[in-house]
């Protein structure tokens, strides 16, 4: 279900006191039977910050909502967002995360890799106050997560570093062999470690 956004709601989002600000005022204006439940709201960006849209994409229960990873970003990709917010209410109050919020976040970061639409944070928000992934880090802990990680995906990347770990060490050794040249030429360490790249320390154990 779409928010219905005033001109002035759709501002540059610099950072999270921005967001929880207009998704505060969308909190308050559900009745009360309904603000004692769990909701998610998306939030789409356009490529300069610029808020898009709010969806209402679940509402469940006191203490939790159902998501669906096909729910959250048909909305971003209809919509052309380049990057979303998640956002969903604590009734209770409690701000911490849960390990179902950290999980569900785990799969929609994975999942917005796929579809080229940055997850760019998740706020947990009560009618007072607000937590916010990205700004406690947990979001970018969550993005060295593998646990969704599609296995091609992950084998695609043990290749690519394994190719630049072959390169790195080919770099090396070129570096290690004008050293020996240089050394033996009466060249000065500190020359040499400047044309190579070597420490002083790796090029006197030469």
């Amino acid at each position: 279900m779409g928010i219905r956004l005033s001109e002035a709601d759709k501002i540059k989002i610099l950072n999270s006191m921005d967001i929880y600000g207009i998704m505060q005022r969308i909190l308050l204006r559900e009745n009360k039977i309904d603000r004692n439940r769990e909701h998610l709201w998306v939030v789409g960006l356009a490529n300069n910050n610029r808020l898009l849209f709010v969806e209402l994409v679940s509402k469940g229960t006191s203490n939790k909502t159902l998501v669906e990873p096909m729910e959250v970003f048909s909305f971003a990709l209809q919509k052309r967002a380049l990057s979303i917010i998640l956002v969903h209410n604590h009734p209770g109050g409690e701000l911490n995360p849960s390990e179902n919020d950290k999980d569900i976040t785990d799969r929609l970061i994975q999942v917005g890799i796929i579809v080229e639409t940055q997850v760019f944070d998740h706020l947990i928000i009560t009618e007072k106050d607000y937590y916010s992934f990205a700004d406690s880090g947990l979001l970018d802990k969550l993005k060295l997560s593998t646990k969704y990680v599609p296995p091609y995906v992950l084998q695609q990347r043990m290749k690519e570093e394994a190719k630049m770990i072959g390169i790195k060490s080919g770099k090396e050794e070129k570096a290690r062999e004008m050293a020996i040249i240089m050394k033996e030429a009466g060249e000065p360490v500190e020359k040499i470690a400047l044309f190579t790249g070597l420490s002083v320390e790796d090029i006197e154990g030469i």
